[in-house]
């Protein structure tokens, strides 16, 4: 006769995700309001205590705008949806942005979701000891250089010398990132750049290799967790408090 599976308590993971500084652990009631966080998502939050997060939901702790996003994400998973190695850009008050790949599912109690439970886990250093580094950084290379222009899976895969189902393995062992994450990654991280500066919001989408605004619009946002004209605003007034 098998065995009866053993649930873990929410409270037991928390602590054992305590020990894990980059990663963040969180799970939701069916309201979307926190009912337990590791200490690192505490931390990042500039708080200092569990009983600070917990019963609060994400629109009340996040900068405006990405409170918004990150709520709508969970009431896409309280609907029933899987989020998984979502690629996203996490802002919090009292650090850098920084990227992540964020996982997020339902808790089901019999056929009812009661809530959610997800983590965030901060990209890493590449794998330089795996076999195939090397031939990977010429497709990283080609990446950096060519990001703004339609790039193939198989010119990739033929770069490397492997298969585009080789490369599709072998850099997401050594990134974490399918080769379609890092390209996003990168037009991402170039918007970011030049909505410091003055060009439309149409001009930047064209030069990171966006063929239509609206879609450089929606990604950006998902990812960002603000549309490109709220993520320059927001970089204006932290301009003018640092003045």
């Amino acid at each position: 006769m098998p065995e009866a599976a053993m649930a873990i308590p929410a409270q037991e993971l928390e602590v054992l995700f305590d020990a894990l500084p980059n990663v963040v652990f969180f799970v939701k009631n069916e309201r979307g309001r926190y009912t337990h966080a590791n200490l690192t998502l505490v931390s990042r939050l500039g708080m200092k205590h569990r009983n600070e997060v917990v019963g609060r939901t994400a629109a009340e702790l996040f900068p405006p705008g990405l409170g918004g996003v990150y709520a709508a994400q969970d009431r896409r998973v309280l609907d029933g949806e899987l989020i998984e190695d979502h690629l996203e850009v996490h802002i919090f008050p009292n650090r850098k942005p920084g990227w992540c790949l964020t996982c997020k599912r339902p808790v089901r109690v019999g056929n009812c979701i009661q809530g959610l439970v997800g983590i965030s886990r901060d990209l890493k250093s590449p794998d330089g000891h795996h076999p195939t580094y090397d031939r990977l950084r010429r497709v990283c290379a080609h990446l950096q250089e060519h990001y703004a222009s339609s790039v193939s899976m198989q010119a990739l895969a033929t770069l490397a010398g492997l298969s585009v189902a080789q490369l599709e393995r072998h850099f997401h062992r050594v990134f974490l990132l399918t080769p379609r994450h890092a390209l996003n990654k990168l037009r991402i991280e170039a918007a970011m750049r030049f909505l410091h500066g003055a060009d439309s919001v149409a001009t930047i989408s064209a030069a990171c290799g966006f063929t239509d605004q609206s879609a450089f619009t929606r990604r950006f946002r998902s990812t960002v967790g603000m549309a490109p004209r709220a993520y320059r605003a927001a970089i204006a007034n932290q301009g003018a408090v640092a003045d």
